[in-house]
């Protein structure tokens, strides 16, 4: 598929403010990766770009490369298949050593020399993470999920199980519902959260929930995933990332509950000697860069508070009502490992 009718549509949902059009267009787009006569070799590197991502990661170029260097003039006509666009931004991924930021200053700038200029504006943004054409991962979900004719809850369920948008995507077209359904919690692959959305009044949350509901406290503190297997026990952050060796006193609490494995969500909070918890900020100490951590686990210890259970002793709980998961987490970690009631 031409890049140039990829940068189209995200050009054209930045300028609408529907948010059924977006995913009209945005469903448009990936339908046209997969069938794009080549077997949609390019699918999960479009829909990547779709979402403002790209498919492997960072590639080396920040903000003062990309938009310090002078643009090579446009060309007239659109040449580019995201096909080439995926080759180069992996070549630009690969170098190393001596001479590669040279090397990678040409190879841009020859990418940008076969782009027009709406493709130049679309490839600056997307290398630097600041595309703002508003298509969050979300709405490229649902995209996903209308372009597979899949239900919308079950492309959300396989991405937060698997955690990439683009491998998501694949199967849905590939394989539909059914291929979505085979997704599974890998112990230590840390599931995407399940975040909290809002809502004027408390009748009109309760309104969308069309069903019974329970009211939490909300804990003002660091939101962890924990994995364990066996003796094994690694903790994870919001944004994924492994913080195992920052918090041993979580490791130590969840190694000692009585399940040979499981996925806990939760926060982790610094509490005052009174039983206050202290400032956001102050809890947030605990996960700086450079730490002494068993002093900072003697002058700041952090109490884990758990909310779901996701997995328990090899078996997934994700997909049961909240009252069993809850009943389940009760059972494991009691009263004072829980949110207050």
């Amino acid at each position: 598929m031409k890049f140039e009718k990829l940068v189209q549509a995200s050009l054209e949902v930045k300028q609408t403010r529907s948010r059924l059009r977006k995913v009209e267009v945005l469903a448009a787009c990936i339908e046209a990766l997969f069938g794009d006569g080549q077997g949609g070799a390019s699918l999960e590197a479009g829909v990547a770009f779709l979402a403002g991502e790209l498919l492997r990661g960072r590639i080396g170029l920040g903000p003062s490369a990309v938009y310090g260097q002078v643009l090579p003039p446009p060309v007239g006509v659109a040449e580019l298949e995201v096909g080439d666009v995926e080759r180069a931004l992996d070549a630009l991924q690969a170098l190393r050593g001596a001479g590669s930021g040279a090397e990678r200053a040409r190879l841009w700038g020859a990418l940008l020399a076969r782009s027009t200029e709406a493709e130049q504006q679309f490839l600056r943004g997307l290398v630097v993470g600041e595309l703002r054409q508003g298509a969050l991962e979300s709405l490229v979900a649902e995209a996903v999920a209308r372009a597979a004719r899949a239900s919308p809850g079950s492309v959300r369920r396989a991405l937060m199980l698997a955690g990439s948008l683009p491998e998501i995507a694949r199967a849905a077209l590939t394989g539909g519902e059914s291929m979505l359904a085979r997704y599974r919690i890998q112990l230590f692959r840390p599931l995407q959260p399940m975040l909290a959305q809002t809502a004027e009044t408390p009748e009109q949350a309760l309104g969308e929930i069309g069903g019974p509901a329970v009211f939490e406290y909300k804990l003002d503190g660091v939101r962890i995933q924990v994995h364990k297997d066996g003796s094994e026990v690694r903790v994870f952050t919001r944004q994924l990332s492994d913080v195992t060796a920052a918090v041993p006193e979580v490791v130590e609490r969840v190694r000692a509950l009585g399940s040979s494995s499981l996925v806990l969500d939760g926060e982790v909070l610094s509490l005052r000697p009174d039983g206050a918890p202290e400032a956001f900020q102050t809890t947030m100490r605990r996960f700086g860069r450079k730490l002494d951590v068993e002093e900072m686990r003697r002058s700041q210890p952090l109490v884990p508070f758990f909310f779901d259970c996701l997995h328990a002793a090899g078996t997934d709980l994700i997909d049961l009502p909240t009252r069993e998961r809850s009943q389940v987490l009760a059972e494991l970690v009691g009263a004072e490992g829980g949110v207050p009631p």
